[in-house]
This record gives C-alpha cells, sequence and structure tokens, in this order.
C-alpha cells in the first residue's frame, strides 16, 4: 500500500532518533533526503541501507509529480531532512499536499524539532505561542516586525548566526529594548546554550560574543498591562 511517511530526524544528538523512525526508514522502498550527504551519516549510523534521492527546496517543484508516480504505483517513501521535523522550516509542505490531493495516504511521526526545547526552556509563557520560522530577509521584514510588536502570545524564530546581531537590533527597535528573549544554540549538541535577558541585554551580550550554530529565539509577547 502506498504511503508517504515524514520522519523527524535528530537536530544534533544522533540519540534522539526514534526506534519507530529507524523501524520505518529501514522498511520503505526510499527515502527523500534534504542532503543526501548529511543524511547518509545519520542512515549509515543506524544500519539503514534503504536507497536515497535528494529532494530540497531547489528541486522539489519538478520532483513532486514524480514522486507522486511512484507513491501511485505502490511504493512506500520517507521524507526527512537534514535535521528535525520535515516541513517545519524545510522542505516537506508541498509533496504532502500533493499526496493528499491525490488520496494519498500520509504518516507523520512524532520527533525532534528545535522550537519546542527551546520554547519550554525559555521560561516564557507557552500556553499559547506564535511560531514564526525565519523572518523575510528583506522584502517584508519590517512590515511583519510592526505586525509582530503587537502580539502578546510568545514569539519563536529561527535564525543563522551571521544575521543573530541584526535580528536582536531590530527586536531592540521594535520590541522595545525591555522585551524579555531568550536563545537558545546548538540544542542537544555539546556546546547547547541557552541566555536568557532584555532585547539590550541579548543584543549586547552576542555583539560581544559572536554566535556559531544553529538558533531558535524565544520573544514574550506585549504585556497586556
Amino acid at each position: 500500500m502506498s504511503k508517504l511517511y515524514i520522519v523527524p530526524t535528530p537536530i544534533g544528538n544522533l540519540e534522539d532518533m526514534t526506534f519507530r523512525a529507524v523501524s520505518v526508514l529501514k522498511t520503505v522502498d526510499l527515502i527523500l533526503a534534504e542532503d543526501t550527504r548529511t543524511s547518509g551519516k545519520l542512515l549509515k549510523h543506524y544500519n539503514i541501507t534503504t536507497p536515497m534521492q535528494s529532494h530540497h527546496m531547489h528541486n522539489e517543484h519538478k520532483t513532486v509529480s514524480h514522486i507522486i508516480m511512484k507513491l501511485k504505483n505502490a511504493e512506500t517513501i520517507a521524507l526527512i531532512s537534514d535535521a528535525g521535523t520535515p516541513a517545519i522550516s524545510d522542505p516537506g509542505f508541498l509533496l504532502t499536499r500533493a499526496c493528499l490531493e491525490n488520496n494519498i495516504e500520509v504518516d507523520c511521526l512524532p520527533g525532534a524539532t528545535a522550537f519546542v526545547p527551546a520554547l519550554v526552556n525559555s521560561g516564557l509563557p507557552n500556553d499559547k505561542f506564535v511560531f514564526e520560522g525565519f523572518l523575510p530577509v528583506k522584502k517584508g521584514r519590517q512590515t511583519r516586525l510592526l505586525l509582530l510588536a503587537e502580539e502578546t502570545r510568545t514569539l519563536i524564530f529561527y535564525e543563522s548566526p551571521h544575521k543573530l546581531i541584526k535580528t536582536l537590533s531590530h527586536f531592540c527597535e521594535y520590541f522595545g529594548e525591555d522585551r524579555p528573549i531568550s536563545v537558545s544554540r546548538e540544542l542537544t549538541k555539546l556546546y547547547e546554550e541557552t541566555i536568557r535577558g532584555t532585547a539590550k541585554e541579548l543584543l549586547g551580550y552576542y555583539t560581544n560574543k559572536p554566535p556559531k550554530g544553529e538558533i531558535v529565539i524565544v520573544v514574550g509577547g506585549k504585556s497586556k498591562i
């Protein structure tokens, strides 16, 4: 029976791979990987020999129809990204939508995703939150920040290390220097670190200590008072 499996992979620590994820990757006919070289290391670690095919943001528009044909021929396929859960700031949405439009079953496994531990570990309210992913680099950035400045729920962003200073400076400008923020980087890895403070304090901290690694920023919502 044809089926697409969405399979989360570890964001750093390989021990975060689930037993079910390993089982699925060993039994499907094909694995779609964002970067076959990166994923190859993970598959080798778990002795997974299933064939892989590249599926990333630069080719997914072209490959979706071909993958749907494979699934209609009763193949089972797993989609993985370099780290975390596919379709969360990674390729996956287009293929999932195409499967549902063609009445092909989709099964998303639970597993690693970076923003959940960052949110819980931030100490900021997590009963209601807004996941923003990456902010627009140029076009639409100011408009988005002005809108989010009024948001009362906790905000979650992904950011690259070389853009963190710019983003924190924008948070100071649009959200206010006293807005509470938590920055988590290298989650689950050897040099994992979470720094908490005001927007101004974190801007000063990372200006003096340029960050490395993958980053999740958690921002307290606008005070209702």
